[in-house]
């Protein structure tokens, strides 16, 4: 698997090439499927990422515990 920030930086660029509509149907459907690959491949790492975060939090009673990471929005 590519690094994620490779993933990212070539689905951007998938993006604008579709973007530009100076691509044949062919074309343009071999990156659409490059890009959802990627955008697949991108969310699984994200979801694997998440599971390994843990926040160390130091409790009342001076021990420290692992909670699992939740994103706040």
């Amino acid at each position: 698997m590519k690094k994620f920030e490779e993933g990212l930086k070539e689905l951007k660029d998938i993006i604008e090439n579709l973007e530009k509509g100076n691509l044949n149907l062919e074309e343009s459907l071999k990156l659409f499927e490059k890009g959802t690959k990627l955008v697949s491949q991108s969310h699984k790492k994200l979801n694997e990422v998440q599971r390994k975060i843990k926040v160390l939090v130091e409790k009342s009673n001076k021990q420290i515990s692992e909670e699992d990471f939740e994103v706040k929005d």
